[in-house]
């Protein structure tokens, strides 16, 4: 199985509700999401605090969220509060989910 058939995350980091947002993808969300919150993530993630996880969606290759990934982070603002609201309301950290 190569690298692009093993899957993988597209996801949105928040410091609050409707605050600071960064958008990820991986291959491994829990492993992603727990480098973040170690301040390992992204430098832009540390800088910011964003350490709840608000969205997440898998798709069955890498190489399609790495697309999603690249559209997400063109979107205006709101369009991405629309997105996290629909699956996430009130913006609660998923995190624990994972699991």
């Amino acid at each position: 199985m190569t690298s692009d058939q093993q899957g993988g995350w597209v996801y949105i980091m928040a410091d609050r509700y409707r605050g600071t947002m960064y958008v990820g993808v991986t291959a491994n969300l829990a492993a992603r999401i727990h480098q973040h919150r170690l301040g390992e993530g992204s430098d832009f993630c540390t800088r910011y605090g964003l350490v709840h996880l608000v969205w997440a969606e898998h798709a069955d290759d890498i190489a399609s969220c790495i697309e999603h990934e690249k559209r997400l982070k063109r979107w205006r603002r709101q369009w991405k509060f629309d997105l996290i609201e629909r699956a996430n309301p009130d913006w609660r950290d998923m995190f624990d989910t994972l699991a």
